[in-house]
Parts: C-alpha cells; sequence; structure tokens
C-alpha cells in the first residue's frame, strides 16, 4: 500500500530531539523523505501493523503522526515541482 506519513515531534528535550532521529530512520526503513517530516512509503499489509507497533512505542504523549493511506499507485502518479528529484518508490528487476 502507499502511503504518505507526515510527522510533528516535540524537540523541546534532548529526548524529543533522540525520537525525531529514532522516527525519521524508522520511515527511512519504509521509503523517502520527500520533506523535512513528510515520507512516501510502501508498504505491505503485514508491514503496515509492524509500521504502526514500532512508531507507537517510539512516540511521546507531545508527538503527532498521521498516514494517509492512497490508492494503490498514487505515489507513481505524483506531480512534482522545483529541482529535487526522488528516487522511484518501486526499482523494476532485471534478471
Amino acid at each position: 500500500m502507499d502511503l504518505v506519513l507526515a510527522y510533528d515531534i516535540d524537540t523541546t528535550t534532548p529526548q524529543g530531539r533522540r525520537r525525531l532521529r529514532l522516527v525519521a530512520r524508522l520511515c527511512e526503513g519504509y521509503g523517502q523523505r520527500v520533506q523535512f517530516s513528510v515520507f512516501e512509503l510502501v508498504v505491505s499489509e503485514k508491514q503496515y501493523p509492524r509500521l504502526l507497533a514500532d512508531l507507537s512505542a517510539l512516540l511521546d504523549a507531545a508527538d503527532y503522526v498521521r498516514i494517509y493511506r492512497l490508492d494503490i499507485g498514487a505515489l507513481d502518479r505524483v506531480t512534482e515541482l522545483g529541482t529535487r528529484r526522488h528516487l522511484p518508490h518501486r526499482e523494476s528487476w532485471i534478471l
């Protein structure tokens, strides 16, 4: 499934800054960063509950995460403006 994940982590403490790094690292394992606190993720139905559990384990009461579930292939139909280039979400395999 295609997801857009956005987060707001309270970074007023050293623990919050650590949580921010851990959440970003976790998200990088599932997809790519497209803004400072926004990731585009591609996960399977089996991976999704694990992603939610791992995120929940990292978050504090002051943190906030939103996950948008998109139609299949929605990330392949994104319009981009500007100079930054993104890697494809799904790579082709050549055998």
